[in-house]
């Protein structure tokens, strides 16, 4: 077993600016921030059909580890998943102003992998 961080970019559009002058001001992104520290600062990530899934849920349990159970662990995966919880976010809170339209997820600089795609929705 053994650890890596990583690290997430996003690059975001919008039809016109805010009140502000921001595409997005990073300060509202907290909720988006909270999201990813949730899910990827300090936890132990798997795959769902992991082999030995039982045995870290029973570490998981015993609190051995903060585990975190995913469809896949890879970047690829990785980069659409945050491209989608990002997206989800700015579609309620700015209501179609705005979106994101790449990903990037890296461990490290060998291991790294970008999501690209204008949401359906934002292309009206």
């Amino acid at each position: 077993m053994h650890g890596y961080s990583r690290s997430f970019t996003f690059w975001f559009t919008a039809k016109k600016l805010d009140l502000n002058g921001f595409v997005v001001d990073f300060s509202s992104l907290k909720p988006l921030e909270n999201r990813l520290k949730e899910q990827f600062d300090h936890t132990f990530l798997i795959n769902k059909d992991d082999p030995l899934l039982n045995y870290w849920e029973k570490l998981h349990d015993l609190d051995a580890l903060d585990l975190r159970i995913m469809d896949n662990v890879g970047m690829e995966f990785t980069s659409e998943l945050i491209w989608r919880w990002a997206n989800e976010y700015l579609q309620n809170k700015d209501k179609g102003r705005t979106c994101c339209w790449k990903t990037e997820s890296k461990e490290n600089k060998s291991n790294k992998a970008s999501y690209e795609k204008i949401p359906d929705w934002f292309k009206s």
